[in-house]
C-alpha cells in the first residue's frame, strides 16, 4: 500500500488544465504500486485525458495488464510523454494524440488513428473533463457552459459513435461520471449536470449496444487528487479538499484504476449499464 496523503493539502493553484508535475503533494497514479496480471492481454484502449489524473492511472494499469494504449490529451505534452514512457516500459505500445475533444472532427480523428494503428479498439475510456467553480449563476459565461457540455458530453458521444464500428463483441466502454451526478454541487452547476447526463447516457448505451456484445458502464469518483482540482478551485478549497467524505481524505488516481481494469476485462462480461462508485464512503444510489 502506498502512502495516501491526508487533507489538508497545501493551498495551491494552477492555470487550467493543470499538470500533475506541478502538484504538491504529487498524486499517486500507481507508478510504483500497480502490478498487472495479464487481464487485458492483447487489447487496445483509448483513454481520453490519459496524460494525468485518473486517465494516467488507467493508462498505467491497462499497460501493465497487457493492453496497448491511445493517450488522448489537450496540450499537456510533458505529462503525456511521461505517461507514454510508463506504458512503453510495461512492454506495450503508446500512441499520443493531442488536441481539443470539443471538436467533433478531432474526436473522430482519435478513433481513426487508433483503428489504423492497432486494427481494432477493445476499450474506450471517456475520462477527460472540464469544470470551473462558480459562486453564482451569472458568473458562468455562455462560453464556459458550452465548453463544459462539449468536453464532458459531446466528446463522449462523438468518440463512442466513431469507435463502435471498430469494436469487437466483448468490447467495453467506460465513462467517467462523478459523485456529483447523485449529489450535485451548487458551485459546480454545469459540471454536475454533465455528470448526471453521463450516467444516463451510459445506461442507455448499454441497452443500445447489447446486441453487439459491447458493454457500457460508468465510474463515479468522489474527491480525487488530480490537476483539475488546483486548476479549477480556489486555494482555500484545495487545502481542505477531500476532508468532507466519510474516509476523511481525498482519493488518489491509483485507487480508481482497479475499477477501470475490472470493467474493461472479460471478468466483467455480465456487467453493463452499471455505475460503480469510488467515493470514499459517500453513497451513490
Amino acid at each position: 500500500m502506498t502512502n495516501r496523503p491526508q487533507h489538508p493539502q497545501q493551498a495551491q493553484q494552477q492555470n487550467w488544465p493543470g499538470s500533475f508535475l506541478q502538484m504538491q503533494p504529487k498524486p499517486d497514479h500507481g507508478e510504483t504500486s500497480y502490478q498487472g496480471s495479464g487481464r487485458l492481454q492483447g487489447k487496445t484502449a483509448i483513454v481520453t485525458g490519459g496524460d494525468s489524473g485518473i486517465g494516467r492511472a488507467v493508462a498505467i494499469a491497462y499497460a501493465r495488464e497487457g493492453a496497448d494504449v491511445v493517450i488522448s490529451y489537450l496540450d499537456e505534452h510533458d505529462d503525456a510523454k511521461d505517461t507514454a514512457k510508463l506504458v512503453e516500459e510495461a512492454g506495450q505500445k503508446a500512441l499520443l494524440i493531442a488536441g481539443d475533444i470539443t471538436q467533433a472532427d478531432h474526436c473522430r480523428s482519435i478513433v481513426a488513428q487508433a483503428a489504423e494503428r492497432f486494427g481494432k479498439i477493445d476499450i474506450v475510456v471517456n475520462n477527460a473533463a472540464f469544470q470551473m467553480t462558480r459562486n453564482a449563476l451569472d458568473e458562468i459565461s455562455d462560453e464556459e457552459f458550452d465548453r463544459t457540455m462539449k468536453t464532458n458530453l459531446y466528446a463522449m458521444f462523438y468518440i463512442c459513435k466513431a469507435a463502435v464500428p471498430h469494436m469487437p463483441s466483448g468490447g467495453s466502454i467506460i465513462n467517467t461520471a462523478s459523485v456529483n451526478a447523485d449529489q450535485p454541487k451548487p458551485k459546480l452547476l454545469a459540471y454536475s449536470a454533465t455528470k448526471a447526463a453521463i450516467v444516463n447516457f451510459s445506461g442507455s448505451l448499454a441497452a443500445l449496444l447489447a446486441d453487439k456484445g459491447i458493454r457500457a458502464n460508468a465510474v463515479a469518483p468522489g474527491p480525487i487528487w488530480t490537476p483539475l482540482i488546483p486548476a479549477t478551485m480556489p486555494p482555500e478549497q484545495v487545502e481542505s479538499f477531500g476532508g468532507e467524505v466519510p474516509l476523511q481524505r481525498m482519493g488518489q488516481p491509483a485507487e480508481l484504476a482497479p475499477t477501470y481494469v475490472m470493467l474493461a476485462s472479460d471478468e466483467a462480461s455480465y456487467i453493463s449499464g452499471a455505475t460503480i462508485a469510488v467515493t470514499g464512503g459517500v453513497a451513490v444510489i
